[in-house]
């Protein structure tokens, strides 16, 4: 069986679609930031940059919205301001304003979708459970999350990972001629459907992934920045509801191994520690506490799920022995 034909086809598509990646991956910068340096991006774009499922980026905008005055959250209980927030240094009725101060700035189109989406939900309602509000899994895939995407590409973090369609579509009718060249050869022997699988496979792969993005450098500065400050406030989930809450770094007064369980409230890594942390809540504490992972851990376990962890004396963790998914 003569393969010569079809190997140089395989071998010239394969080069051409290492071309068109190393192509489209240069001459397209970011863009200088300013000599102060960029202000931090919304807390939603971060969390979406760290990896975050996207049940975490819509709280994540629905708590900035409330911090800017377009919602006001009490407890687990969340309401909608009427009028929007007031310019910064509004004075009290019946004063004069010493300056005019301009009015605060809209929000961005992912924030519009959620504002959007909670008015849905709270059906005329004064105010409701946050973890009522959460629309469905796919919604948020397929709504929000690329909103968020284009926020963060028009920030100059993130960038498309081919500049148009036409690339991944012409990529992809491009392997009709191998797996012709293949076929014609082979017929229906393992080698033909060896090159039907693959450019089924490979078809799909382009298509399905040709609007997908890539950090900038920006970009992965601010997802490796996702060490949170001490005493930092966080919205923690608790099996039944939100609260306010800060976290804590694990004490080391305890003797022994340990087991400590709860429900995850934040994951980050810290670039000059070279250490995995996840922050446990307990559901009772005012604060919920910071452990070490392996990097294998760190990537099983995502905020708002469940776990009980076996804990040495430091904090660090030697074993996940229990693990539920909540969303």
């Amino acid at each position: 069986m003569d393969l010569v034909w079809p190997a140089t086809a395989w071998a010239l598509w394969v080069a051409t679609l290492a071309a068109a990646v190393k192509v489209a991956g240069r001459g397209r910068p970011a863009g200088a930031p300013p000599p102060a340096g960029p202000p931090p991006p919304p807390q939603a774009v971060a969390e979406l940059l760290r990896g975050a499922r996207a049940q975490e980026v819509f709280h994540a905008a629905l708590f900035e919205l409330a911090e800017r005055g377009w919602a006001a959250v009490e407890g687990d209980r969340l309401s909608l301001s009427a009028a929007g927030p007031a310019p910064a240094g509004s004075p009290a009725a019946g004063s004069v304003p010493a300056v005019e101060e301009s009015p605060p700035a809209p929000p961005a189109p992912y924030e519009r979708w959620v504002l959007e989406r909670v008015r849905e939900r709270l059906a005329g309602a004064a105010r409701a459970r946050v973890v009522d509000l959460m629309p469905d899994g796919a919604e948020l895939e397929s709504e929000l999350m690329p909103l968020v995407r284009e926020h963060a590409i028009g920030l100059g973090l993130a960038r498309r990972r081919w500049p148009s369609m036409i690339v991944p579509v012409v990529l992809a009718v491009a392997l009709v001629v191998p797996w012709f060249a293949t076929v014609s050869r082979a017929g229906v022997s393992w080698l033909g459907g060896i090159a039907t699988m693959v450019s089924f496979v490979a078809g799909g792969s382009l298509l399905l992934g040709g609007r997908g993005f890539l950090l900038t450098e920006r970009g992965r500065r601010v997802a490796a920045d996702a060490v949170p400050p001490a005493h930092q406030q966080e919205w923690i989930f608790t099996g039944s509801g939100w609260q306010g809450g800060r976290i804590e770094p694990a004490g080391s007064g305890a003797a022994g191994r340990r087991e400590v369980a709860g429900h995850v409230v934040r994951r980050w890594y810290d670039a000059e520690r070279h250490r995995h942390y996840v922050a446990l809540h307990d559901g009772r504490s005012e604060q919920a506490v910071a452990y070490a992972v392996e990097p294998g851990d760190y990537k099983d376990v995502l905020p708002g799920d469940c776990v009980r962890l076996l804990v040495r004396p430091g904090g660090e963790v030697t074993r996940v022995l229990a693990h539920e998914r909540h969303w």
